[in-house]
């Protein structure tokens, strides 16, 4: 597929005329199944990249974070924003970083040296970020399997932990920073539909509004996800689930890399017999469920994560002295177009 043709078309316009992107982009490449190697004739085209501040955003009033035309399904991050996540280790972000080449469709000089500082942002950080991600879609799984096979009462525990996991970032950065807190819990339930349903608790105090509703949204994207899958279309559904047990073991993959290697490998082309013959549905039981073979997989790599994580020459956070240098050079040109 000629993907810079594609991004040359006049759908894709944007990127040339909107003041954000145009000649200040500094990466563009594709993303998703493309990326990795594991697309099929359904997947969808996405580009993701990063592009530069402006300088009103830099020493003005403005603020950027990130660009999405939801029509191409392409996002653009701010330089600024695309840094924060990176120092997280966020797999959706780490991607970009790790394209082959000919994956590229935009790469400017600044965003070669994004791509040449990688390991400036690689840390032990990488071990919950992409542990965390992997766990999210087995639990996805889980649930999804669980619908079918579970009374509502047991579902309901499913969904409970979903949520609490979902949660566990939101606690890591906001304990001991704000009054009161949040309680999930099931108990019997107000719909007449329902034997048991889940509570919540709230008690905030001089809480940000922003992220308050960061909270919320986590809970009822995690609801309205499991419910959308558990609505059983059954080939569609399966096609969809084959799909998220092949992005566990692959989140797997990129996050051993990483620990073992200290790099970003998106495009897994020597791991697509198994992610492939995941995503065919090989290891998906007739009723449904996964075979035991997927679980053994499963455990072997997450046996290997394990092990990398406790051998790898990672540091527990970034070096952000070395950060905060690299950052305040690449904004420098974003003022003043001028290099060092």
């Amino acid at each position: 597929m000629d993907f810079k043709k594609i991004m040359e078309s006049d759908e894709y316009d944007f990127l040339r005329k909107n003041d954000r992107l145009g000649k200040r982009i500094m990466l563009l490449g594709i993303g998703g199944s493309h990326a990795y190697g594991t697309s099929n004739k359904n997947s969808d085209i996405d580009f993701r990249g990063v592009t530069l501040q402006k300088p009103s955003d830099l020493l003005g009033l403005t603020q950027f974070e990130q660009y999405e035309d939801d029509k191409t399904d392409t996002v653009v991050y701010g330089f600024n924003k695309m840094v924060k996540l990176l120092l997280d280790c966020n797999p959706n972000t780490c991607e970009i970083l790790g394209l082959d080449e000919d994956q590229y469709l935009i790469k400017s000089e600044l965003g070669q040296e994004l791509i040449d500082n990688t390991g400036l942002f690689l840390s032990k950080r990488a071990i919950k970020s992409f542990g965390g991600y992997a766990d999210s879609q087995l639990r996805r799984l889980q649930n999804a399997i669980a619908r079918d096979t579970l009374p509502q009462s047991e579902r309901e525990k499913h969904i409970l932990k979903s949520v609490m996991h979902a949660l566990e970032d939101v606690n890591r950065r906001f304990y001991g920073k704000t009054d009161g807190g949040l309680k999930v819990y099931i108990d019997k339930a107000v719909n007449p539909e329902l034997d048991t349903e889940i509570f919540v608790d709230a008690d905030y105090k001089h809480f940000p509004l922003r992220d308050y509703e960061d909270v919320w949204g986590v809970m009822r994207s995690v609801v309205r996800d499991y419910d959308k899958i558990g609505k059983r279309n059954k080939k569609k559904d399966d096609n969809h689930l084959n799909k998220h047990a092949m992005h566990l073991i692959r989140l797997f993959m990129m996050a051993i890399d990483i620990l073992e290697k200290g790099e970003i490998r998106t495009h897994r082309v020597n791991d697509l017999d198994l992610l492939l013959s995941i995503r065919r549905g090989d290891y998906m039981e007739p009723s449904g469920s996964f075979s035991a073979a997927f679980f053994e997989t499963l455990d072997e790599y997450e046996r290997k994560l394990d092990e990398a994580a406790a051998k790898t020459k990672l540091p527990d956070n970034p070096d952000m002295e070395k950060v905060g240098k690299f950052v305040e050079r690449i904004n420098r040109y974003a003022i003043t177009e001028e290099k060092e």
